[in-house]
């Protein structure tokens, strides 16, 4: 689905629901993580995309101070809560925790916050690592600052919120990618982010390269509770170093630590990862996708080895690309692991081929074929034109 055609169904939506025409609408993409995977939340770097599919927000500011929100993508369920009193979290719609906490961030930084109608839908898949929640956020963010009521607040800032809202209210303790990527994308280009100062440097890709996304149909099952086990043990490795975050750790002091296997095998993973993404973002400035794919497969070795994240369809998954690619682009899992999506880099013309592959290589434990996105590297959240 194109975005006018989010657009149109957003504000028709939001006619039928409000009786009235959204003022404004917004979007947030989502991103899919070319490497970098787990070093967001150790202060290190990162380098995602955003894509061209995201959530549409359509709004209109209300003169008390009501939050109504239609999700036209659970249901056309709807939650409703007044700014006036305590905000907590819904106890049955999973998607209205989003929006109640992204709004409740929202309003301790700025307290006269107005009440807003919204309708929200997108068209990011759910429960794929593509962040269709940090979409979610990011776009509820725009919405209020497109209506004039996050005044002196930058794209940035939308992100900090976003995130909190994530570690704070619903709970997963995510680092600070997906929502500054969604928030400050820059088309036809990767960013490469230092997680720890903020500072994003647009890395553009090579001329004729696509962006393939292969969901692998396994959902990503006790995803928050691992995630979070897994940046409990971070935290443990950089302690036992001596370090801030393992984004200062090196690895011949690693090595000389002599720290538990599984800590060991964990810090292991972060450090490399660093230094294999910032040497990806030289290799795609230079246009060398042969060093961008020996980079990505042991960005994917270290996940499945050192980090224990992938899961054996995954695996299969992205032999299958690789095989396929044979040597001209990169693959690797990619999002928080145990299920979801692989993300390859390869040249436009090999398209074809991989897609063929996967679809005569692949099944999932289901008996499934992978879902299979070619995307674009895209803008950051921003107003959708009003047709």
């Amino acid at each position: 689905m194109t975005m006018d055609s989010l657009s149109s169904k957003a504000r028709t939506a939001f006619f039928n629901a409000y009786r009235c025409d959204a003022q404004r609408v917004v979007q947030a993409p989502g991103r899919v993580n070319l490497i970098g995977e787990h070093t967001d939340y150790n202060d290190g770097f990162v380098l995602p995309c955003a894509i061209d599919r995201a959530t549409v927000v359509a709004l209109s500011p209300r003169r008390d101070r009501r939050v109504r929100a239609l999700a036209l993508d659970w249901s056309c369920q709807q939650d409703e809560f007044d700014l006036r009193e305590p905000i907590v979290r819904h106890p049955s719609m999973a998607w209205a925790n989003y929006v109640r906490g992204m709004v409740l961030q929202l309003l301790k930084a700025h307290p006269s916050l107005p009440g807003m109608d919204l309708a929200i839908t997108g068209n990011v898949p759910q429960g794929a690592g593509l962040s269709s929640s940090a979409s979610l956020q990011v776009a509820l963010g725009e919405a209020f600052r497109a209506a004039g009521a996050l005044a002196g607040v930058d794209s940035v800032d939308l992100a900090l919120m976003a995130q909190r809202a994530e570690n704070e209210f619903v709970g997963c303790q995510c680092g600070i990618m997906d929502q500054l990527v969604s928030a400050c994308g820059v088309a036809g280009h990767a960013l490469l982010i230092d997680c720890r100062s903020l500072t994003c440097l647009p890395v553009r890709m090579p001329e004729g390269t696509a962006v393939l996304i292969a969901h692998s149909m396994v959902e990503r099952g006790l995803v928050d509770s691992l995630y979070n086990e897994r940046r409990q043990m971070c935290e443990q490795a950089a302690r036992h170093l001596g370090v801030a975050a393992l984004r200062d750790a090196q690895l011949d002091q690693l090595e000389a630590a002599r720290l538990p296997d599984v800590l060991h095998r964990r810090a292991r993973h972060v450090i490399t990862e660093n230094e294999r993404t910032l040497q990806t973002a030289q290799a795609l400035e230079a246009g060398d996708l042969r060093r961008v794919s020996q980079l990505m497969a042991g960005s994917h070795r270290s996940m499945r080895d050192d980090f224990e994240i992938t899961v054996p369809a995954v695996d299969q998954l992205v032999g299958v690309i690789g095989e396929a690619m044979g040597g001209e682009g990169g693959c690797r899992m990619t999002g928080g692991g145990f299920g979801g999506c692989v993300v390859a880099l390869m040249p436009s013309e090999l398209v074809p081929t991989v897609m063929r592959a996967i679809e005569r290589g692949y099944r999932s434990p289901q008996d499934l074929s992978a879902a299979v996105f070619v995307c674009q590297p895209s803008a950051g959240a921003g107003a959708v034109a009003l047709e």
